[in-house]
């Protein structure tokens, strides 16, 4: 609509409609003289005494409005034109730059350059359309607005503006020029609601949008009620940004029965750059008045490149003493350390992760290094504590542009936390070329003649490895003593000092494996044969030599350097094919058909005698027609024993002797097709269904072995049901007969007189069933392997995440199955004297994890394991969460174990107050 002079004290109004001075023609524009009294300002600092500044078009540098003013109002704009004021009323709009009010009514004052903005109530008395106060991106909700679009000062009461992940509730705000607000009687909460659970409640606060909110002295308000709990000031920063910035980390207090009070996690987090930030956090503990109790460091680098990598290298170290500092029947009950405590511990973890990028190389790490009691003393996450082994591996890959050349180059490392041996292979190199057809590398052209078919490939593998754990110095089981040896295995600790010994124990090799393919062709159809043949060769670089002193009753076994090559050879022939079994049923059944899926498999493997060329052992000369008698055992060996002379080498000793294998494998899948029941448009109206995934069978047969020709005959099977019960069997089967000490003889089992074909050896089974009605493809309920937020090992740089992050609410309940079973034959079960019948299953146990939903916001969830053979569980973990809207509270209880104990902790969700937060716990650590 347009709008038209009108008399002072009226105003034009068309219900329903828009009124905007902007849409033409435009509406007077008064132009004030310019006051010749000096400018004054009021209590809040807002200019007064001004010339005219409501002005449509763009001020022309004289006037105090430097932009254009745009006002409208659902209802009715009235014009003052004696007293130079607009009254806009109903949903009121008026822009001025990048400020933006919306109100009930919003009165303007050119006079004075003031907007002033106020809400209504209803007939119930509820206010509606309170002011809206927009600039730039900041957001004031309030219950009146005074505001200077000159001065750009202004009042604001009852306001309600969010900064950052915190909101702030104020009686009064006072907004300068330069964006900053001043508030009195201030609340500041991470709570959205009009009235928070929670809130700081500070008389006095200064706000820096983007950057800061200070406040003075302040306590702490929960439920509306008061808490003592505050501080002479409040700092909280608010940035607007995800950039990381530098600050001090705060630290968390308590007392551990091992080392005393403590300070954990305490430090100060630096943002190098964009790419980097480095985290320092240590640990202090008390003691008591005749010990320290200790103090522990953390040392963590994370950097990130986009599009390329990024990484974390972290490195820990822990001093404490050797024995609890506190003596009390309850600790020394359940301190739960499964081994020996150590003074000083350090663990280091690495890991780093590249971006794929075509024809480039790959660097990747995963390192991850610890003192054997490192997790067990410094940490309450059962999966790190209960490790057994740590392995460790920094690789470099690249596959050759315009070349079939793939390398790599690996460093790798093992670590046992229960023995303390420690493998190190440096480095692991292999060297690939892809296979290569002959008659392209002779230059010819195809013509589909048969030597198109030949190819050839070669791998190469070199290995140098280290060991801290020393093996017996004997050979053949340890029956054969050396002189100058131990009959026991040691373990050699990891230092400087030992490097010479280490290196002097290394293991190096290396390996060529060449492969010749003869193609592949057809017969009779149906049957597919493809020949080939392997060549191989091993190289050492020091073997053994062996001599017998009579004297000693021993052997003396000499370390000799040069090269030596094994070499391996071995022509094979597979004959396979594929044929089906199908059943169609025809009309409207649920199942239309069934079908069986064979695949035999018959493989022909010679391997010819190269005992000669490959000299692997050596004959001992016993001078006079002496035998060797082992003085521990007793045992007689026949003169001129053979001794190998690459025992416990890297790659062992390759078979030289000769062979003929004849192999028989048989593959069996079956699946059937059904109605698809859940299809309506009748593209896809059935699906396949598999029974069963693999019924496989293998066996082999050494047609020149002098005795146990045939060998075991391996029998797995595997299914999946409704894509929530698995199903893995594995057995393996015995033709030969046993003696009463249960060794083989070469005898098969059907030449005795209870005649059977086969015995059961061993045989494993493992099963595991989904109960999830409701989940579909939805996550979890509860997460698993997560460490408590109260973790003595985490500090408040860690998050604390939103409950509804890792919680789902929406599945009423769920249950995770996994029976896992063992077998092995031992032969006649035998019943000792005062000791029950041993049992043949070597391990039986059950593992359950599940959830239910109590509530809609109370979740309760498990995780135990029982072991039938122990008859004992083995870890139980129960745990409950609660959603509090701005709050949540989780516990964990750990019945009994070595980790038993238990932990409460209620939380603000906010990252910003995660410090806000209350732990109870009673673990090993601090029981």
């Amino acid at each position: 609509m347009s709008l038209v002079a009108v008399q002072p004290g009226f105003a034009q109004r068309r219900p329903g409609t828009t009124v905007s001075p902007d849409v033409r023609p435009a509406p007077p524009i008064i132009n004030a003289p310019q006051p010749t009294a000096p400018v004054r300002s009021d209590s809040v600092g807002l200019v007064t005494g001004a010339g005219d500044s409501l002005r449509v078009a763009a001020a022309t540098g004289k006037g105090a409005v430097a932009t254009t003013v745009k006002y409208k109002a659902q209802d009715s704009i009235r014009f003052e034109v004696q007293n130079k004021k607009a009254i806009l009323y109903d949903k009121a709009d008026v822009n001025y730059g990048e400020m933006n009010i919306k109100a009930a009514l919003i009165t303007v004052d050119y006079s004075r350059n003031l907007v002033t903005a106020e809400g209504k109530k209803d007939s119930t008395g509820r206010a509606q359309d309170r002011p809206l106060f927009k600039q730039g991106a900041e957001t004031y909700q309030a219950g009146r607005i005074d505001y200077n679009i000159e001065t750009k000062r202004g009042r604001i009461t009852d306001v309600v503006t969010q900064q950052g992940e915190g909101y702030i509730h104020a009686e009064t705000i006072k907004k300068n020029d330069l964006n900053e607000l001043f508030g009195v009687r201030g609340r500041y909460t991470t709570c959205n609601l009009e009235n928070p659970h929670f809130y700081i409640n500070a008389s006095r606060m200064k706000v820096i949008p983007g950057q800061k909110v200070i406040t003075g002295p302040f306590n702490l308000v929960i439920g509306d009620i008061p808490t003592p709990l505050g501080f002479l000031f409040g700092y909280f920063p608010t940035p607007k940004s995800t950039k990381r910035a530098s600050g001090l980390i705060m630290p968390t207090f308590g007392q551990s029965a091992d080392r005393g009070f403590f300070l954990r996690n305490m430090g100060y987090y630096w943002a190098a750059n964009e790419h980097i930030g480095v985290r320092l956090t240590g640990d202090l503990y008390s003691g008591n008045a005749e010990r320290f109790g200790g103090w522990r460091g953390t040392a963590e680098v994370q950097y990130i490149t986009r599009y390329r990598y990024s990484g974390l290298f972290s490195f820990n170290y822990s001093s404490q003493p050797t024995a609890q500092l506190l003596s009390s029947t309850a600790v020394e009950a359940s301190n739960g350390y499964a081994q020996p405590r150590s003074a000083r511990n350090f663990a280091v973890a690495w890991s780093h992760t590249p971006v794929a990028r075509p024809g480039g190389g790959r660097f990747s790490a995963n390192v991850n290094i610890s003192s054997n009691n490192y997790y067990r003393q410094n940490t309450y996450n059962a999966s790190r504590a209960l490790t057994p082994a740590f392995s460790s591996t920094i690789s470099y890959s690249k596959q050759l542009r315009n070349a079939p050349i793939n390398y790599a180059v690996q460093l790798a490392q093992t670590q046992n936390t229960q023995t303390g041996t420690m493998d190190f292979t440096l480095p692991d190199l292999t060297l690939g070329v892809a296979r290569q057809y002959l008659y392209e590398l002779a230059g010819l052209e195809a013509r589909g003649r048969f030597y198109e078919q030949l190819a050839v490939s070669y791998d190469l593998t070199f290995q140098n490895r280290l060991s801290n754990n020393i093996p017996a110095s004997a050979i053949n089981g340890g029956a054969i003593p050396l002189i100058g040896g131990s009959s026991e295995a040691s373990i050699m600790p990891i230092g400087f000092s030992n490097i010479s010994k280490l290196l002097r124990n290394s293991q190096t090799g290396m390996q060529h494996r060449f492969g010749i393919s003869l193609g592949s062709y057809t017969l009779f159809k149906h049957i597919n044969i493809t020949p080939g043949v392997n060549y191989g060769q091993t190289w050492y670089f020091k073997s053994l030599e062996y001599e017998y002193v009579p004297t000693a009753q021993a052997v003396r076994a000499d370390t000799t350097t040069g090269l030596r090559v094994l070499q391996t050879l071995s022509t094979n022939l597979n004959l396979g094919t594929t044929f089906y079994g199908t059943v169609v049923r025809s009309g409207t059944h649920k199942i239309q058909a069934l079908r069986h899926k064979v695949t035999p498999n018959i493989s022909l493997q010679y391997t010819p005698d190269l005992t000669n060329t490959n000299r692997a052992f050596q004959t001992i000369n016993l001078t006079g027609g002496t035998s060797l008698v082992d003085p521990l055992t007793g045992r007689t060996y026949a003169t001129d024993p053979l001794l190998p002379r690459y025992n416990g080498f890297l790659y062992g000793v390759p078979t030289s002797t000769q062979a003929a294998l004849i192999g028989f494998s048989l593959q069996n899948s079956v699946e059937m097709k059904v109605r698809n029941s859940e299809d309506t448009t009748g593209i896809t109206p059935f699906r396949k269904v598999s029974l069963i995934d693999g019924l496989e069978l293998n066996t082999s047969y050494n047609i020149l072995a002098d005795s146990f020709n045939l060998s075991d005959m391996v029998l797995s099977f595997r299914t999946q049901v409704a894509k929530k019960l698995n199903i893995t069997i594995t057995s393996t089967f015995d033709f030969y007969q046993q003696d009463s000490s249960r060794r083989p003889i070469n005898k098969f089992l059907w030449q005795q007189e209870k005649w059977r074909i086969a015995r059961l050896a061993s045989a494993s089974f493992t099963t595991s069933y989904q109960f999830n009605p409701a989940s579909g493809n939805k996550k979890s309920a509860i997460p698993r392997d997560v460490a408590p937020v109260n973790d003595p090992t985490l500090g408040s740089p860690n998050r604390i995440d939103p409950y509804e992050d890792y919680v789902n609410f929406e599945i009423p309940w769920e249950l995770s199955t996994n029976f896992t079973a063992t077998y092995a034959n031992q032969g006649p079960l035998i019943a000792r004297a005062g000791r029950p019948r041993s049992s043949p299953y070597t391990s039986a146990s059950l593992n359950l994890n599940g959830s239910v939903k109590l509530t809609e916001t109370l979740r309760f969830g498990f995780s135990t394991n029982y072991d039938f053979i122990n008859r004992n569980p083995a870890f139980t973990s129960l745990d409950v969460f609660k959603d509090l809207h701005c709050w949540q509270i989780n516990g964990n209880w750990r019945p009994f174990g070595n980790y038993r104990g238990y932990f409460v902790t209620i939380a603000a969700k906010s990252t910003l107050l995660q410090s806000l937060k209350l732990s109870r716990n009673k673990t090993f650590l601090n029981n």
